[in-house]
């Protein structure tokens, strides 16, 4: 086994990371790459975003409800990532698995920013959260993934079109503000978290092959063995 120590959160696995806007392809090309590096043998975990059994009903039942303040969302979320971090990321870290993650820490960073919350206390938030291996950033315009989410014939989501924060009485107009903000943030870190930027608007084959040679480097010599199924 290589040696952990060499990577930047020192467990044996290995933690990759899929970040962009809704619509932008990130779940299609984590699910297919997981897909890919367990049939190559690898040992995989795949998780995703508010996906904890802990909070991710109240935070359905909040927003349903229209309670959640820019705070208070951010508090949540915060909530959720710990919990998931602890059952579901670190667990098969230590483990010595490939940890494939569909959004982390740097989706609350964004939304929260945008929100109006202070970027350098969120970041304190999630401040026990070690960095990934390879976060990708799958960036495209806001029109294109407005054009995919009503070609999807998806209802675009109160929050989603960031309707709480009054940008717009339209939705579509609000939607696109709200991810124009949330665009601006991504593109902002690219150099500060050491993004690896994806051009999202081409074919998916093309993206998936890229994705698997530039993690190449990142397998060498690392111990193939049996799949951790997982139910998200």
């Amino acid at each position: 086994m290589a040696d952990p120590s060499s990577h930047v959160h020192g467990y044996p696995g290995r933690l990759f990371v899929f970040e962009g806007l809704d619509g932008s392809g990130k779940s299609t090309q984590a699910r297919l790459l997981g897909k890919w590096l367990s049939s190559q043998g690898y040992r995989v975990f795949h998780t995703e975003w508010n996906s904890s059994e802990l909070v991710s009903n109240i935070i359905r039942r909040g927003k349903k409800k229209g309670l959640l303040t820019p705070t208070t969302f951010s508090l949540l979320h915060a909530t959720d990532f710990a919990d998931r971090f602890e059952r579901q990321i670190l667990p098969p870290l230590r483990a010595g698995y490939l940890v494939v993650c569909d959004r982390y820490s740097y989706t609350a960073f964004v939304r929260d920013s945008a929100r109006g919350c202070d970027s350098a206390w969120v970041r304190n938030i999630y401040d026990f959260a070690p960095s990934p291996d390879r976060t990708y950033y799958f960036r495209v315009p806001v029109a294109v993934t407005l054009r995919r989410k009503l070609a999807s014939r998806l209802k675009i989501s109160y929050y989603e079109a960031g309707m709480d924060l009054g940008l717009s009485d339209d939705i579509t107009e609000s939607y696109l503000k709200f991810q124009g903000r949330l665009k601006r943030e991504y593109d902002r870190m690219v150099a500060t978290d050491a993004f690896t930027v994806i051009d999202a608007e081409r074919p998916v084959e093309r993206i998936q092959m890229d994705l698997r040679l530039d993690l190449r480097p990142l397998l060498e010599d690392f111990p193939t063995g049996e799949t951790l199924q997982h139910e998200g």
